[in-house]
């Protein structure tokens, strides 16, 4: 009794994550009865459409049970927006051309749009109003309220709001599925189920990639197929992001990132800047081998995921940047955000010269992109220096074509590689600068995340513009000589050619079954020498 109360119960202090034994145990119960499902034959398609059905009903069965083990009660938003949208989707659908599809879109954008605005920004609104009006207004959860009213009791604190694991996520999926049913991007699904599926899919559930309908929807449908090399490649996949979050991200954070972090007035000037430039490292191998994990086990079920990063330090300048970085959410605000503020045609309505609307309606992205990740300035002072960054790279550009140098890098060889290995460096140490107030911002209290992001972001200028002590480098790189060479070392991985890293890939997938066993034994074992004992939650979990 006691072991089947753990299995089912929510623990807010143990959430389900893709680096615990117990993942991967429900993992292997949930893909024993998936691959039951699948291998039921049938010559009829009726048949097949009805077990393509059940699996679909399966998965989602599960992903709210995954979703459950990471938020609890939350489950309920989840629900909620699933099946107020997919109603308004039919809605939108039956009165398509019209001045009712519309309204019924935005009802739509709007009712998702409150939720996210409550839950995440119910704090930040509260200390502006108060800070402007010298109020004293306090946060209220009404939920909360509700729940202790329907169950008599004061079991929700209702002075303190909670923010759902992934519901930036969730809530971005459901508006493009909306907006793209009205635009005639994708029809709408029938299926309250299937729907429900496309919504919750669990691997991607709570840190992305952000899967828009027109790429997920129609692979509901499309029958089971998993090739050994789609296998190998799966596996390769699940293997490649779990060495990241654990051996790369886990290991620095624990071992420098987050004392330097925690308290950067204890230590040097170089040691604050050390510490900036590997937490890029870090928030990448943390991401992206989330990323690379959801990709991995949702191709072993028959279903694509977009990819997410291709290799964004290899950037030459932020525009590139952000087209390698986080690609999903990039593509959904080009799509739904940037080109309806007007792209480089109109901002706000009105007509300007394309360089002027475009760095201006870029600019308003970057900002709104940086408020999505957190309800603190220092995210929005990352996100505007982010847009800065992308106006200044478009203007140099324009000028070296302008004048001549851009012709004249790429007259020789040698004098273009060194051109690029400069802006590469030069945009990777902008993007590590910016990354300082993304940081400071992170894993907070919402109550107080203003006040402390601003005092330890300032408080680490202060250490890299004063505290310099030449003395204390050489032994500072001695004692963290183990986090030095995994600093190293994985910025070599990455900037290694891609087509290197496909050629290995690749030949991985096609190994014999009980050589590519046998290489995921041991790496496996390295992997758990480099557990701690606190489990490190995903970065983009509070997002």
């Amino acid at each position: 009794m006691e072991l089947l109360r753990h299995i089912f119960a929510f623990n807010q202090d143990s959430p389900l994550l893709f680096t615990q034994f117990y993942f991967w145990a429900f993992f292997a119960v949930v893909y024993a009865a998936f691959a039951l499902i699948m291998e039921v034959k049938s010559k009829h398609n009726a048949n097949h459409r009805a077990r393509l059905h059940l699996r679909n009903i399966f998965l989602m069965a599960v992903s709210w049970f995954f979703y459950y083990k990471t938020s609890g009660i939350c489950l309920l938003i989840l629900a909620f927006v699933t099946i107020s949208d997919w109603l308004i989707a039919q809605r939108i659908a039956h009165t398509r051309g019209t001045n009712k599809a519309r309204w019924w879109l935005v009802l739509s954008v709007v009712i998702d749009l409150s939720l996210l605005a409550y839950f995440k920004y119910a704090y930040f609104f509260t200390n502006v109003i108060n800070n402007i009006f010298s109020t004293s207004f306090q946060v209220f959860d009404i939920f909360a309220y509700i729940g202790n009213g329907l169950q008599h009791s004061g079991r929700f604190i209702v002075d303190a709001i909670i923010l759902p694991v992934g519901i930036s996520f969730y809530l971005f999926q459901v508006i493009s599925y909306t907006s793209d049913v009205y635009h005639g991007r994708v029809q709408p699904v029938t299926n309250l189920l299937d729907f429900g599926f496309y919504v919750s899919f669990f691997p991607q559930l709570v840190a992305g990639p952000i899967v828009r309908a027109s790429e997920f929807i129609p692979q509901l449908y499309k029958p089971f197929h998993l090739s050994k090399r789609l296998f190998g490649l799966a596996v390769f996949w699940i293997l490649n992001g779990l060495a990241k979050k654990i051996i790369l991200s886990d290991y620095l954070a624990v071992n420098l990132i987050d004392r330097v972090f925690d308290n950067p007035l204890l230590f040097s000037g170089f040691e604050n800047l050390f510490a900036l430039f590997a937490y890029s490292l870090q928030v990448y191998a943390d991401f992206s081998g989330y990323t690379d994990i959801a990709i991995g086990i949702a191709m072993l079920m028959g279903f694509y995921l977009p990819k997410n990063f291709d290799s964004p330090y290899k950037s030459r300048n932020p525009q590139e940047f952000w087209r390698r970085w986080h690609m999903s959410l990039s593509r959904w605000l080009k799509t739904y955000l940037y080109i309806p503020l007007g792209g480089n045609r109109t901002v706000l309505g009105f007509k300007l010269p394309k360089l002027i609307a475009g760095n201006m309606n870029s600019f308003i992205v970057m900002l709104l992109g940086g408020l999505w990740h957190g309800a603190s300035w220092n995210f929005v002072i990352w996100g505007g220096l982010n847009g800065l960054g992308m106006i200044f790279a478009k203007c140099w550009a324009a000028g070296k074509e302008k004048l001549g140098i851009t012709r004249w890098i790429n007259r020789t060889t040698s004098i273009r590689r060194l051109d690029d290995g400069l802006c590469i460096l030069l945009t990777f140490t902008f993007i590590t600068f910016t990354r300082l107030f993304f940081r400071s911002s992170s894993n907070l209290d919402p109550a107080t995340a203003n006040q402390v992001a601003w005092e330890t972001a300032t408080n680490m200028l202060h250490q890299m513009a004063y505290a310099w002590d030449s003395a204390i480098i050489l032994p500072f790189l001695w004692g963290y000589r183990y986090v030095v060479i995994m600093f190293v070392l994985g910025m070599t991985i990455h900037w290694l050619p891609t087509s290197f890293k496909r050629w290995y890939r690749l030949n991985f997938a096609m190994l014999p079954l009980w050589v590519m066993a046998l290489i995921a034994v041991v790496v496996v074992f390295v992997i758990y020498q480099f557990v701690t004992a606190d489990m490190q939650p995903f970065i983009y979990f509070q997002f």
